[in-house]
């Protein structure tokens, strides 16, 4: 059914169950791990926060962190894996790697931040709306 899932996890506890979903997905069909951070590049983000050139390192290395630790979990589980650390816009980033990669599912946590996001997130009802791929969209505790 599904040979490739690509696992997109921002390192939160509310992603968390995303990453157990799409690890459980993988081990029930075989299908190869993708875990995708993406560090947001957002010029109107970059300028509110301020982050400087130390922040991104620091942001990078962390999604590196996230995504070792995913691909770690589903070694464990006896399933192939890989992690990627990209920069730019979430929903892009996450649409042009399922794409590139021709990946058969998507899993994304469902967050909910703000008014104008408080049902599935933007990030998220984006990939919805611009995947080639089958989303699924997976409610955290």
């Amino acid at each position: 059914m599904y040979d490739t899932i690509l696992i997109a996890t921002d390192g939160s506890d509310a992603s968390e169950a995303a990453v157990e979903y799409g690890l459980g997905m993988a081990e029930t069909t075989g299908a190869r791990v993708h875990a995708l951070y993406v560090v947001e590049m957002k010029a109107t983000y970059i300028l509110t926060v301020g982050l400087s050139e130390s922040d991104l390192t620091e942001y990078k290395a962390y999604g590196t962190e996230v995504v070792t630790s995913v691909a770690d979990r589903a070694a464990e589980r006896g399933l192939d894996a890989e992690g990627a650390v990209k920069s730019g816009r979430p929903d892009e980033e996450i649409v042009g790697y399922a794409d590139d990669r021709d990946i058969d599912l998507i899993v994304i946590g469902k967050q909910g931040h703000g008014a104008v996001n408080k049902h599935l997130g933007g990030t998220v009802e984006s990939v919805m709306w611009r995947s080639e791929s089958p989303v699924t969209v997976v409610a955290g505790d």
